[in-house]
């Protein structure tokens, strides 16, 4: 394809003249003489840069084709076409956006393999030319569901091939496609690459961080899913896309048990107008309040997780859940929350959903989690009352033997939660953090700093008291 250059004359009427002649020439069976015709015709009017001229010749050269329902001509015609020395652009785009209109025909009347074929012209010919990036785009996802959908017979390797065809388009790149095709396409790639990391890791028998299992798809994941723009979801007509996006992010996130981020995505469901207004036990909005209820309380403990602990806390309408919004309570109250009665007050409920099962791996681990987040708030509270205790004493308290507590414990001393010493021959826990010479010496300042103001505020008030005396 060379570069754009000044028509140098207009072949309007020559090829008005020639057109019907073709055309009667293939109805009457002579496809190939046909074609001979036009194209030396093309050449002449593609040389002299004539785009109108040159674009009514192709089309018609493929219209033929296609009428003669002689698809393997179809695509030679298209190739060839495209690859004529000096192709002009918007003839190329013309046969392209041909083929692709075709597609379902060619689906319905030649079969899978006429139509795989055809489709698999267009990428070729699209390939490396970025005015038909959004074609190429449109075919190749069309090639990903049909390797997809082999998948079902072939197994693992038609489902990446599926993947990595998605994969290789960098669609957010693209100026022709808009934005919500964009996004459509990215939620795909994102889609097809979990199926294929969850394939990986069910062949290897691992969780996708082990050697063979599907860890490089999960990162690719969420490569993708920061590629979304959720401003742009938050549009009343993407809610649809919204609630997609979501849905995937939240199966990302149980992946890498990544729980506070599973309720930051179960939050932003829940904002969804259609969500929300779902309000009925067992409704959309019901559910997506218990998940987000629940994924918050065994996320582990921090600055954000505490902040949005206590959000939801105040919520109007977590008080419609009575018994999560005592459990809710439990943890934003700075009080011991001893596990046996947990369990036993908040077990059967929380049993009963999909974030706690018994019934699932997952469900397991998640409700061991809680078991250890309620620990750990416990030791959070007893540090914040407590100087000294002994060890036997947190041991009862946290219903936990003597190993598991000192585990527990030594975990959040090393996350900075809270400040620990043991002293195991003593059996004593020191909560109370020494304090060194500059935090002593910084305190005595703060104070003689605050004395020295109130003794000034006090002499002031005295003199100004005898001065008004004076004054009598």
């Amino acid at each position: 394809m060379s570069e754009v250059k000044k028509q140098e004359r207009d072949y309007t009427p020559e090829v008005d003249a020639l057109l019907p002649d073709a055309i009667a020439l293939a109805d009457s069976g002579k496809v190939p003489e046909a074609i001979d015709t036009l194209l030396a015709l093309e050449k002449q009017t593609r040389n002299a840069s004539d785009v109108k001229s040159t674009t009514r010749l192709a089309t018609t050269i493929m219209d033929i084709a296609h009428k003669a329902q002689d698809w393997d001509l179809v695509v030679s015609s298209l190739s060839l076409l495209a690859k004529k020395h000096g192709q002009l652009k918007a003839t190329i785009q013309a046969i392209v956006e041909q083929a692709v209109s075709w597609l379902d025909e060619i689906k319905e009347k030649a079969g899978l393999e006429a139509w795989f074929n055809t489709a698999e012209g267009v990428r070729t010919v699209s390939e490396g030319r970025i005015f038909l990036e959004r074609e190429r785009a449109r075919v190749t996802l069309m090639l990903a569901h049909y390797h997809e959908k082999k998948a079902e017979t072939e197994g693992l390797p038609s489902l990446e091939t599926a993947s990595e065809m998605l994969s290789e388009m960098q669609v957010e790149t693209y100026s022709s496609m808009e934005r919500k095709e964009k996004t459509q396409f990215i939620l795909e790639q994102m889609r097809l690459l979990m199926r294929v990391a969850e394939a990986k890791d069910e062949q290897a028998g691992t969780d996708g961080k082990g050697e063979g299992g599907g860890e490089a798809e999960w990162v690719k994941v969420r490569i993708s899913g920061r590629k979304v723009n959720e401003a742009f979801l938050t549009e009343k007509e993407n809610e649809e896309l919204k609630l997609k996006y979501y849905e995937l992010m939240i199966k990302y996130g149980l992946h890498t048990e990544a729980y506070l981020d599973v309720a930051k995505y179960w939050y932003k469901v829940w904002e969804t107008p259609s969500i929300k207004s779902d309000e009925g036990e067992n409704g959309k909005g019901w559910l997506a309040l218990v998940h987000i209820a629940c994924f918050v309380i065994v996320a582990p403990h921090n600055n954000e997780q505490s902040d949005m602990l206590n959000r939801l806390f105040v919520d109007p309408a977590l008080k419609k859940l009575e018994s999560l919004y005592l459990l809710v309570k439990c943890f934003t109250t700075k009080e011991l929350s001893r596990w046996p009665g947990v369990e036993s007050l908040y077990g059967a409920m929380l049993e009963k959903t999909d974030v706690f099962t018994r019934e699932t791996p997952g469900g397991r681990k998640r409700y061991e989690d809680l078991h250890t987040r309620v620990i750990e708030h416990n030791i959070r509270v007893i540090a914040r009352y407590y100087t000294r205790m002994t060890l036997a004493r947190l041991t009862s308290l946290l219903d936990l033997s003597v190993e598991k507590t000192e585990e527990t414990l030594s975990r959040l001393v090393v996350a900075g939660t809270v400040y620990a010493r043991i002293d195991r021959p003593a059996g004593i826990i020191d909560f109370k953090a020494k304090r060194g010479v500059e935090d002593v010496m910084n305190e005595w300042s703060t104070d003689m700093q605050k004395l020295l103001g109130l003794v000034e505020k006090s002499w002031m008030g005295m003199n100004a008291a005898m001065a008004a005396q004076a004054r009598v």
